[in-house]
């Protein structure tokens, strides 16, 4: 597995980076916070945590120190993809330990270095019981550093689960790589503009220890981590920005604690609606094309009740596979002539809704570019100019959400959607492009407000619906976001799969996206049936892909880049059968998936939960990236490989029902089943499931 090991962590490593003792080195000390936590400080100025109940936290690695860099960033983009350059870099490790106190408010620990490098670290009681805070506060010759590098233990037990949507694995120690919001990369197989295996719509510094800790780090800078990379007893954390650093450790001790404690700091998406959680079907090709679709649906007996339907701002092709759609907030009537009737008849006629699609992106040559950007409502570059960049034959720039008139212009134009189209939610995409040079109304940062971004696109939909849908009677999904985002979102699909069965993009990386989005309490998680980029996808794609979409909270289907050649539920009457029985099978559990809703919207639980998530105490769940868990009882094992027909399921324990055969099996161990397509390995915890068993084509 490739691992990014950045230069900076191997330089405070060398350059003096362990702290010094001596006969003069103040004596270790202990304190005990007004929650009861106990804050242990060694010799050289490690601090350990243990919670009240007497549990182990987090601690900070002895011997090596919290370093202060300086330097000068470079950093360029290339359609969506950032990449960060350090010219004339300085390393101030602060190796010197002074010694520690009790304060008003805690613990307070100084230390300093060459070069005049000066640290206060200050320990104390955020949320009683719940969490504990460490600030880190640092200088450099009397000015705030540029990043600031922490060191976190890295003992032989540590993991590292979760840093918002991954998609290689759940645990990432031995990984490190960079924290920001971006593409997610096209194929994963490196340089520019593909990605890497770390590239991710939506990443997050924040990571669950199974042993019963969580630790956020609270920022909204770039961050970048090396995990017992460089060094086997260190994971250094490192945050590009001079403004004090906030850690945030919650003391669980089990998963489900520490993800709600999560939610009741960054906030908790709203419940979706109960009819959310039945087959969405994606439709697009104008108004005859659609309506023909949905009779074509209903005539195969496939249950749905979403239809959403991208293409209705109209398109263009840029290949004669590949169909790009206009980035506006305006019908094309041509293609959709009187789109508030059709919303009206399929919504009357046929119980459906209808879904559509937003784009962050202001396309210059289309309907808002020339209004918006004489209006100053645009970002801008430091001539004063429309920031724009480069996309596929156009350019574009994004509305400026610090501008209060561009916040009123987006909203009126999302609010017509609902009241004058009728429209009942829509894809919120992209919100990854915010240039680090840009310059924006109110004069905030826009480096710093580059992971922001993302929550304000969504705030935007988020206020439209509670406005004009105050009972809750509308659907948004989105793939970008930072910490805090979460209230804004409802739904979180995890992006922009490749149509194929490679590991680098494909459908073996969806299981850990959904999985560490749930850790990091993002519960209600979603993805494209059969990917989106790239194709065309095979039949075999399509049929295992249907199969993880039963099992998923929102099963939604997409055409894909390349709508008319990839694989789809109508190509052949054996797909069809496959895709009706699933969308039964997926209603069926109807009933499971809206009692998970609720509880999600109550305490931010994943409705697909880690393996460990529901047997923390089994640590063979806690290597396990490639099952995931439906509830507590459900247990599901995706084909990921083409071509396999079995594959190696760990049980946890207890016992267990093999869904589709009723074979029982003893859990806590790892078994092999058979898995053609239509029997993807699926098992129940203590009871069988005739209901789904018996459930046919």
């Amino acid at each position: 597995m490739r691992k990014v090991r950045p230069l900076l962590f191997v330089a405070a490593l060398t350059l003096g980076a362990g702290c010094e003792s001596g006969s003069g080195a103040p004596p270790p000390a202990t304190y005990v916070l007004e929650d009861g936590t106990t804050v242990g400080v060694d010799s050289l100025g490690a601090v350990s945590l243990t919670a009240p109940d007497g549990h182990r936290l987090a601690a900070t690695a002895s011997g090596r120190s919290i370093t202060a860099h300086r330097f000068d960033d470079l950093v360029t983009d290339t359609v969506g993809f950032f990449r960060f350059r350090r010219l004339n870099e300085t390393v101030h490790p602060a190796s010197r330990f002074l010694g520690s106190e009790r304060t008003a408010d805690g613990v307070r620990l100084r230390f300093e270095g060459d070069g005049g490098v000066s640290v206060e670290v200050l320990v104390s009681a955020y949320r009683p019981g719940v969490a504990t805070r460490m600030r880190v506060t640092a200088t450099v010759a009397g000015a705030a550093p540029t990043s600031l590098a922490l060191p976190f233990a890295c003992d032989a037990d540590a993991s590292f689960a979760g840093f918002g949507e991954q998609y290689n694995q759940t645990d990432q120690r031995g990984e490190a790589f960079g924290l920001w919001t971006q593409e997610q990369g096209i194929g994963r197989t490196g340089g520019v503009p593909a990605g890497d295996e770390h590239t991710t719509y939506f990443p997050m510094p924040w990571w669950i220890d199974w042993r019963g800790f969580g630790v956020l780090v609270d920022t909204p800078a770039r961050t970048v981590v090396d995990l017992c990379a460089a060094a086997p007893d260190v994971a250094w954390v490192e945050v590009e920005d001079g403004a004090p650093v906030d850690v945030l450790v919650f003391h669980g001790p089990r998963p489900a604690d520490l993800v709600r404690a999560l939610g009741d700091e960054v906030g908790r998406p709203p419940r979706a609606p109960d009819w959310a959680f039945s087959p969405w079907i994606g439709m697009q090709g104008g108004r005859d094309v659609v309506l023909a679709k949905v009779a074509a649906v209903e005539a195969a007996g496939i249950p749905f009740s979403t239809i959403w339907v991208q293409d209705w701002v109209g398109g263009r092709r840029l290949t004669a596979s590949i169909y790009e759609l206009n980035y506006r907030w305006i019908a094309d009537d041509a293609l959709y002539p009187d789109l508030a009737g059709l919303v009206r008849t399929l919504r009357a006629d046929h119980g459906l809704r209808f879904l559509a699609y937003a784009n962050s992106f202001v396309i210059r040559g289309l309907d808002h570019f020339d209004e918006m950007a004489a209006g100053g409502m645009l970002i801008r570059d430091a001539a004063g100019a429309p920031a724009t960049f480069a996309m596929v034959g156009t350019e574009a720039s994004l509305a400026d959400f610090t501008s209060p008139d561009a916040r009123a212009y987006v909203r009126r134009h999302l609010e017509a959607m609902v009241r004058d189209l009728g429209f009942d939610g829509w894809m919120a995409d992209f919100g990854e492009w915010m240039p680090t040079d840009a310059v924006l109304a109110d004069g905030t940062s826009a480096r710093r407000t580059h992971n922001l971004y993302p929550a304000q696109w969504h705030h935007a939909s988020r206020e439209v619906m509670d406005a004009l849908r105050p009972d809750g009677d509308w659907a948004v999904f989105s793939r970008s976001g930072w910490t805090r985002d979460h209230a804004e979102h409802q739904i979180v699909w995890v992006g922009d799969q490749e149509a194929d069965f490679r590991a680098t993009d494909g459908l073996p990386t969806v299981v850990p996206a959904m999985l560490n989005l749930g850790l990091s309490a993002v519960p209600n998680v979603t993805h494209d049936i059969a990917g989106f980029s790239g194709g065309p996808s095979t039949k075999e794609l399509y049929l295992r892909w249907v199969e993880l979409g039963a099992f998923t909270p929102v099963m939604r289907t997409h055409e894909g880049l390349m709508p008319e050649a990839n694989w789809s539920w109508d190509r052949d009457a054996e797909t069809t059968a496959h895709f009706r029985r699933f969308a039964r099978i997926h209603e069926a559990l109807g009933p499971e998936i809206r009692a998970l809703a609720d509880e999600a919207a109550r305490t931010s639980a994943p409705m697909l939960r880690h393996l460990a998530y529901v047997f923390p105490d089994d640590p063979g769940s806690r290597r396990v990236s490639d099952e995931l868990m439906l509830g507590d009882t459900l247990l599901v094992a995706p084909v990921v490989t083409e071509g396999a027909t079995s594959r190696s399921v760990y049980l946890p324990p207890g016992h267990w029902f093999h869904v589709w055969t009723d074979t029982e099996h003893d859990g806590g161990r790892t078994v092999d089943v058979d898995a053609p397509i239509g029997s993807p390995p699926v098992f129940s915890l203590g009871r069988p499931r005739p209901d789904l068993r018996a459930i046919g084509s």
